[in-house]
């Protein structure tokens, strides 16, 4: 994408407003210990995408999916994600027996995040035919269950008096899988919408 005044001032408000968000994430959040472990996740992820700006750059639709996701995220962060005023209001609304707010991010980094994946295979790898939308899939999959490992390993090496706080798995023994397969269903979902859409690279 050839970078122009229009996208420049898009990606700019996008840098101010996760900004924002972040520094009202960072003030008193609910467990600081928790924050600091979720946000290496947002640190990660801002520090590859100015590594990389040079040579890849993304659509204005992925920095915009991205950011979305990276603002939940962070909502998230301030709160834990078991302990969110969002997903308690959900859980009295559908009478659910747990904060599903988690389950909303993991379903969420599918479908928001498969779009920029995509961008980045077809630019990168040029898969032919419908093998874009599958690889594309497979990506979600596997970056969904690294993740659960790392999460895994960041509570039992970085913070292990967390627990289950971090990990927010509220008793759940499926609460990793439940979460993939949620990614996975986004992932799908979007893909779908594309080629309902008219974009046949899928």
């Amino acid at each position: 994408m050839p970078e122009t005044n229009a996208s420049r001032s898009q990606l700019t408000l996008i840098c101010i407003v996760l900004l924002v968000v972040w520094i009202w994430a960072a003030i008193a959040p609910l467990s600081r210990e928790d924050w600091l472990l979720e946000n290496l996740l947002v640190f990660a992820i801002a520090a590859l995408l100015l590594a990389t700006f040079r040579w890849f750059i993304f659509s204005m639709a992925s920095y915009w999916l991205l950011a979305v996701f990276l603002a939940m995220h962070l909502y998230g962060s301030h709160y834990t994600y078991a302990e969110t005023p969002f997903g308690f209001w959900l859980q009295e609304i559908l009478g659910t027996s747990r904060n599903h707010y988690d389950r909303i991010v993991h379903f969420s980094f599918g479908l928001l995040l498969v779009y920029p994946l995509r961008e980045l295979i077809e630019r990168l790898a040029r898969p032919a035919g419908k093998w874009l939308g599958l690889l594309s899939l497979t990506f979600v999959m596997a970056l969904s269950s690294l993740y659960e490992q790392m999460e895994m390993l960041a509570a039992m090496v970085v913070a292990p008096d967390l627990g289950t706080a971090f990990l927010g798995t509220q008793g759940d023994q499926w609460d990793a899988q439940k979460d993939s397969g949620l990614a996975m269903l986004g992932a799908v979902i979007t893909l779908l919408a594309a080629r309902l859409v008219g974009d046949n690279r899928t």
